[in-house]
């Protein structure tokens, strides 16, 4: 039997409440929206590594100011550890949906990019990752929020 675990870490409760529609998909993108997808898949990328290799301080270093702010680093480690632990390794992971908005529910204004992952792990067949990207002042994509269900 699979095991169900829902996480909400950071500022998803903020983060992750966004209606499907308030997103602009990635097929009715502009250009520059398009890019800005791109440049925020490549950060998840990057970011998606440090949490499979288990390196939740490099995850929480590299995370963005709203969820530093939100979770300290301790909190981080103990949540990813008690609920990516028992996974396993990542078997398979796939971009189900990417949208990109300038303004989530009680979140300050920005640029922002929401990735759903279709992710299978060594002990849990079927998950759901969400990760929310904010673009900061420095102009880089860094992750807010991280979901798993």
């Amino acid at each position: 039997m699979a095991l169900r675990i829902t996480t909400l870490v950071g500022v998803l409760a903020l983060l992750l409440a966004v209606p499907a529609a308030t997103l602009a998909q990635e097929t009715e993108a502009t250009a520059d929206h398009q890019e800005a997808i791109g440049e925020a898949k490549t950060a998840a990328r990057a970011w998606l590594a440090l949490l499979d290799a288990q390196d939740y301080t490099a995850t929480w270093d590299q995370a963005g100011e709203l969820l530093k702010g939100a979770v300290e680093l301790r909190l981080w480690q103990r949540r990813m550890s008690v609920t990516l632990g028992p996974l396993g390794p990542v078997a398979s992971r796939a971009v189900r949906s990417s949208g990109y908005s300038t303004t989530l529910p009680n979140a300050p204004d920005g640029e922002y990019v929401v990735l759903e992952y279709d992710t299978s792990f060594e002990s849990q067949q079927t998950a759901f990752e969400e990760i929310v990207l904010k673009r900061e002042a420095d102009g880089m994509w860094r992750v807010s929020g991280y979901r798993i269900k």
